[in-house]
């Protein structure tokens, strides 16, 4: 099964007659290839600032099969380091988060610094038990420091980290997408950035390609019809039918080049009306109301996006508006996916507000949400159908809308193609198949 790993991508993917071969999703041999062309190359999501506010403190993350530490130094620099000892590669932390200057190894005792003013580069191995008399003295320390991310950005309090020394840097990686993202991040008044994380970091395992969840959420309004339990319950910030409340007309937008996908709405310079927003709940709707008249302001005529759901490529995916949350789908193998759900709110909305999106997005997304459970059964259930010999001859269809992407108005380097379509797919794929492509 593993030999297909060495098959030229485009075997896998013809994204021009929109069929995506099922191995892709099955096969140990690609899986193993996407660890190191894909996501040792691109820039990921690996947490916000609002999980290590102050100096000395870090949140063990994970950048694909790799555990890593997010901490800040007493420099108030944001520094990323691989969560293993170079000795014996055991594992540095094994608690979340907290706060530490040094971290140092349970098993042998190597210790590192974070402090630059201790030593040159943070990371240093400062500390080695018996180094005297069983090493001689002789141990070049400057060769064992911790990994470190070359490349690390700070956007909006959100933290992403690259290891390619040669990938462009995280702006011109993202593209126009920040638009997007931006929106998710900025606070309901339209000032920028001013979001946090309540409610923890929900993290649970799927049995699932982690590529399933990345196209669901790049692009593909098709699958609503998995939604039509939820729809009629309601779940909705007002009660009443519906998992949302009203919303405007969302279109498929794609960034060619980049392989991230929105469904949202094009750029605008017009606020849209305002929504009433937790209508059952008095002090919260006041508040949203207060917000928009705010926003109209502050944006004034200056575009602007109001977007629903989308995905950075590879795996970082976020909704913007109802709920507003990030998530990272991190691989795990080829059938099964590690979650992390990180739930946004505006940091200075008072309690209740913060209390009532709690309830609503809890409701609606993560491992006990109502709406991530219809998608959770699609992956699974897709998963495990491309795992047979004979399903594995026959080929995904994303012929949805093909040919009929336009450039999308206002912005750079991106196609439109209405609201059913699976351009981002398309999209999607054809930059997998590059990266996987890549030998350098």
């Amino acid at each position: 099964m593993g030999a297909i790993g060495v098959r030229d991508a485009g075997s896998w993917v013809d994204s021009d007659g929109g069929t995506v071969s099922r191995e892709i999703f099955a096969d140990q041999g690609v899986f193993d290839r996407e660890l190191e062309r894909v996501f040792a190359r691109t820039w990921l999501l690996v947490g916000h600032e609002g999980l290590i506010p102050e100096l000395d403190d870090y949140f063990v993350s994970r950048m694909a099969t790799d555990s890593v530490i997010v901490t800040r130094n007493r420099q108030n620099e944001i520094l990323v380091f691989l969560n293993s000892c170079a000795h014996r590669v055991m594992r540095l932390c094994r608690y979340d988060q907290g706060n530490t200057p040094s971290f140092t190894c349970p098993y042998h005792g190597w210790s590192y610094s974070t402090d630059r003013d201790r030593v040159d580069e943070p990371g240093a191995l400062v500390g080695v038990p018996h180094f005297a008399e069983s090493y001689g003295g002789v141990l070049d320390r400057t060769k064992w420091g911790l990994a470190r991310a070359p490349n690390v950005a700070v956007y909006k309090a959100t933290i992403w980290a690259n290891w390619d020394p040669e990938a462009p840097s995280f702006f011109d990686y993202l593209g126009d997408m920040r638009r997007y993202l931006g929106f998710a991040l900025d606070h309901r008044d339209g000032r920028p950035g001013g979001s946090e994380v309540i409610a923890g970091v929900q993290k649970w395992r799927v049995n699932c390609n982690w590529k399933f969840v990345a196209e669901n959420f790049a692009g593909d309004l098709y699958h609503e019809i998995s939604h039509r339990s939820v729809d009629k319950v309601g779940i909705g910030p007002s009660g009443g039918p519906g998992r949302r409340d009203q919303q405007g007309t969302r279109v498929t937008i794609g960034f060619s080049d980049l392989g991230h996908g929105v469904l949202g709405e094009l750029p605008h310079t017009v606020e849209p009306d305002y929504v009433p927003i937790y209508t059952n709940h008095r002090e919260v709707e006041a508040y949203y109301r207060k917000l928009h008249k705010t926003r109209v302001r502050n944006l004034g005529d200056r575009p602007r996006v109001f977007m629903s759901v989308g995905t950075v490529f590879p795996n970082m995916s976020f909704h913007g508006r109802q709920p507003r949350t990030l998530l990272i789908t991190h691989p795990v193998g080829p059938n099964e996916s590690e979650l992390w759900r990180f739930y946004l709110v505006d940091a200075d909305a008072p309690a209740a507000v913060k209390d009532a999106a709690r309830r609503y997005y809890l409701r609606y997304s993560g491992p006990g949400g109502m709406t991530e459970a219809d998608d959770m059964e699609n992956w699974v259930y897709a998963s495990a159908a491309a795992q047979g010999a004979v399903a594995r001859r026959r080929n995904f269809n994303y012929q949805l809308a093909l040919g009929q992407a336009r450039p999308a108005p206002g912005l750079t380097g991106a196609v439109e193609s209405g609201s059913y379509s699976e351009e981002n797919a398309r999209i999607f794929y054809r930059r997998w198949a590059q990266f996987m492509n890549r030998e350098d």
